[in-house]
C-alpha cells in the first residue's frame, strides 16, 4: 500500500514538473521581457490570458511599447478588455505615442473608443499632426468637377476649392465624416456666390468666397477642423440671367399668344352668336308679314275695314 501512494505521488510529481517546466518554457521569456522592461506580468496572469483565449504576446509587446515610450501607466485589465472586444490594441498604443511626442492630450479611453468605433486612430493622430487636403468637389467620388454657382447679376461661375483640414480627436467618435464636410463646404461656396451682386468682384477676389464659407463654421459637429479654404480655381460659365430671361421672354410670347388664340375664339363664337339672332329675328319678321294679309281679310269681314271709293253712309 505504501508503495502505491509512493508511486502515485511520484506520478503527481512528475506530472507537475512537467507541466511547470511547459509553462517555464512557453511563459518565461515573457515574463522576463515584461520583468526587465519595467512592465512586469505575473507569470500566473500569462497563463489565464491564454486561458481567455488573449494573446500574451500582443498584451506583453504593447505594454513594453507604452513603458519605453513613458506613457503613463495603462491597467493590464484594460488593454485585455480592449483585446477581447476586437480591438487593436498595438495601434492604440502607437496612437497614444505619437500623440504624446506631438503634445496632443489623448488618453486610453478615447483612444480605444475611436478604435473601436472603426476609425484609423493612428491615422487620426497623424492627420491632427499633419493636415490632410480635401478636394471639392473631389472627382474620384463625385461625377462633378467644379461648383457650379450663379451671381445675382445672372453669371454663372464654376469654381474648385482645396479644404485643409485637421481631425478634431475629441469629435472623432460619433462625428460627421469628410463626406459631411466636402458637402458642407460645396453648399457654403455655391451660397457665397449666389449672394454676390456682380460676378466680377469673385472674380478678382475669390478669397471673398472662402472668408464668407469659413464664417460659418461648417465643422461643427464634424470629426475634423477646417484649417483653411483656398479657391483653387474658378471660371465664368454661362449667362444664366439672360438664358433665364429668354425662356421667360419666350413663356411671356405663348401666354400672349394663348390668350389672343382664347380672344379670337370667343369673338368667332360671338359673331356666330350674332348671326344665328339676325336669322332668328328675320324668320320672326317673316312670320309677322304672313300675318298681314289674313289681318286685313279678317277686317274687311268684320267691316272694319273700306275700300278707298266706298261711300259713307247717309246719317
Amino acid at each position: 500500500m505504501t508503495q502505491i501512494l509512493f508511486m502515485a505521488a511520484t506520478f503527481f510529481a512528475v506530472v507537475i514538473v512537467i507541466v511547470f517546466l511547459v509553462l517555464f518554457s512557453k511563459y518565461f521569456h515573457l515574463w522576463l521581457r515584461g520583468f526587465t522592461s519595467g512592465s512586469h506580468v505575473g507569470p500566473i496572469r500569462l497563463v489565464l490570458m491564454s486561458l481567455r483565449k488573449v494573446n500574451p504576446h500582443t498584451i506583453i509587446d504593447s505594454r513594453i511599447m507604452a513603458v519605453q515610450a513613458g506613457l503613463p501607466t495603462i491597467p493590464i485589465v484594460a488593454i485585455e478588455a480592449h483585446y477581447l472586444a476586437g480591438g487593436n490594441v498595438r495601434r492604440v498604443v502607437q496612437a497614444l505615442i505619437a500623440a504624446q511626442r506631438a503634445k496632443i492630450d489623448l488618453d486610453w479611453d478615447t483612444a480605444a473608443a475611436i478604435d473601436l468605433a472603426g476609425r484609423d486612430v493612428v491615422d487620426a493622430v497623424r492627420t491632427s499632426v499633419d493636415p490632410k487636403v480635401i478636394d471639392c468637389p473631389d472627382p474620384k467620388k463625385h461625377s462633378r468637377n467644379t461648383l457650379d454657382g450663379v451671381a445675382k447679376d445672372g453669371i454663372q461661375l464654376k469654381a474648385r476649392a482645396r479644404v485643409t483640414v485637421r481631425t478634431n480627436l475629441a469629435q472623432l467618435v460619433g462625428g460627421a465624416t469628410e463626406e459631411t464636410v466636402i458637402a458642407r463646404v460645396g453648399e457654403g461656396i455655391i451660397s457665397a456666390i449666389g449672394s454676390c451682386d456682380n460676378h466680377k468682384e469673385v472674380l478678382a477676389n475669390p478669397m471673398l468666397i472662402a472668408k464668407a464659407v469659413l464664417d460659418k463654421s461648417l465643422d461643427a459637429q464634424t470629426a475634423y477642423e477646417i484649417v483653411s479654404i483656398d479657391i483653387a480655381d474658378i471660371d465664368v460659365g454661362d449667362n444664366v440671367g439672360a438664358r433665364l430671361q429668354a425662356d421667360q421672354a419666350e413663356a411671356d410670347v405663348r401666354v400672349a399668344r394663348a390668350k389672343a388664340e382664347e380672344k379670337r375664339a370667343d369673338a368667332v363664337a360671338t359673331e356666330a352668336e350674332m348671326t344665328a339672332l339676325t336669322q332668328e329675328n328675320r324668320a320672326h319678321v317673316v312670320l309677322a308679314e304672313a300675318e298681314v294679309p289674313k289681318a286685313m281679310s279678317e277686317a274687311f269681314r268684320s267691316g272694319n275695314l273700306r275700300s278707298g271709293n266706298a261711300k259713307p253712309a247717309a246719317g
